[in-house]
Formats: C-alpha cells, structure tokens, sequence
C-alpha cells in the first residue's frame, strides 16, 4: 500500500518551471556583478573577509560598492556607512511594496526584508496575482541571495587575477535583467508607462551628476503620476 505522501502536482511543478527558469536569469547577473565586486574590493586592498561578511549581512549591491569605494579612497568607516545608508534608502519603498508577501510570522519578515532588492521586487511584482508573486518573491529572493555571496567569494578569492572588471562589462549585467523583468508590465498596465518614462527621465538626468545609486532615489518620483492615475481611475468609476 503505498503511503499518503503529497506529491506536487503536474500544475504546480508547471507553474514552478516559469519562475525558476526566468529568476535564473536574476541569479546569473546576480552572480556576475558578485564576482566583480569581490575582485574589486580585494584588488583595492581589502582583505578576502571584508566583502564576504559585508555580502552575507548588507547585502545591498550598489550600497556596498559605494561604500567599498569610499574606504578605497581614503573615507572612514562612518563616511562608508553613511553613504551605503544613503543609497539603501529606497529599499524603504520597496519592502512597502511587497510588505503583504512576506508573510505573518516574525522571522519570515525578518528574513524577507533582508532579501528585498530592486531584482526580488520587479521579479515579484510583474507577477499577476497576490499567490503568484509571494512564490516568485521567495525564489528568486533565495536564490539571488545564495548565488550573489557565492560570487563574491569566488571574486574575492580570484582578487587581482581578473584584472579590470570594468573592462568586461559586468556592471549592465542587472540593468538589463531590470528591464527584461519590467517590459512585460508595462505592456500590460498602460497607467505605469508615463510614471515609469518620468523616473527614468529623472535617472538619466541625474546620472553623470549625483553618486552612483542616487539615480534610482530620483526615478522614485515617477510614482506621483502613478498616484495620481489611480486617483483619477477610482474617480471616474
């Protein structure tokens, strides 16, 4: 007799393929820009632990780069942290945003919050229901975090051997997975497109004038149209 152990069924594992599939593609450039960021750190004189444990308790790619780079330069340790701080900021709006997905309990908050990140939001977010993104949030949020301090060991122990990572182009690794996971949104939800057009406007402006990761601060100010599009919606029904 065989015993009443669950299976998952043939639907489930289907509809399982799609976000696995599409997060490896967040995984892979999260791996990528991991690699780059232990070579660099440890090419700039930093010892091997130093980007490893930072990966493993910040986590916050741009926010460490930062704040690697201003150690590199001679800043403080309090000018670092106040400049990854900074730049984290918007992750603020970003946990709002996939507060409901995280789930009740105390330590699923906890660790969901540590996992928030510009790639586990818009992965979860151009899901189309509340079931959907809460599986997509956490696969894509596991996976991105274990693959991007696995590249940060392997870049940190590679160090100088790489030589210039600039030189290979890993830092449009996970732009280009952003706008992979945020066109089939905007296809879909027409009052996104004028919100989303304004912030990168806002980015792109800003970009050759403000530190690295304050573009995206900016480009938060496209969701004021947003706003005000689903004011006007409600109104009008």
């Amino acid at each position: 007799m065989r015993s009443p152990q669950r299976t998952p069924t043939s639907s489930e594992s289907s509809g399982l393929r799609p976000l696995v599939r599409d997060s490896s593609l967040v995984w892979l450039a999260g791996g990528v820009v991991g690699v780059s960021f232990g070579a660099i750190a440890v090419a700039g004189g930093l010892p091997v632990w130093v980007p490893v444990v930072m990966s493993l308790v910040v986590y916050a790619g741009s926010a460490q780069f930062s704040a690697v780079g201003v150690v590199l330069a001679g800043g403080g340790p309090l000018a670092a942290a106040a400049t990854g701080l900074l730049l984290n900021t918007r992750n603020a709006a970003f946990s709002l945003a996939v507060a409901d997905l995280l789930g009740p309990g105390r330590a699923s908050r906890l660790l969901g919050a540590h996992l928030v990140t510009d790639e586990t939001v818009a992965f979860a977010l151009a899901q189309p229901d509340p079931a959907r993104r809460r599986v997509a949030f956490w696969i894509s949020g596991v996976g991105l975090f274990a693959v991007w301090n696995i590249g940060v060991l392997a870049g940190a122990v590679a160090g100088s051997a790489l030589g210039d990572t600039a030189a290979y182009g890993l830092d449009a690794a996970f732009p280009a997975v952003l706008v992979a996971l945020v066109l089939p949104t905007l296809r879909t939800d027409a009052r996104l497109r004028r919100p989303a057009a304004l912030g990168a406007a806002l980015a792109l402006a800003a970009t050759p004038v403000v530190p690295a990761g304050a573009p995206v601060l900016l480009a938060l100010a496209g969701l004021a149209l947003y706003g005000r599009s689903r004011s006007e919606g409600r109104a009008a029904a």
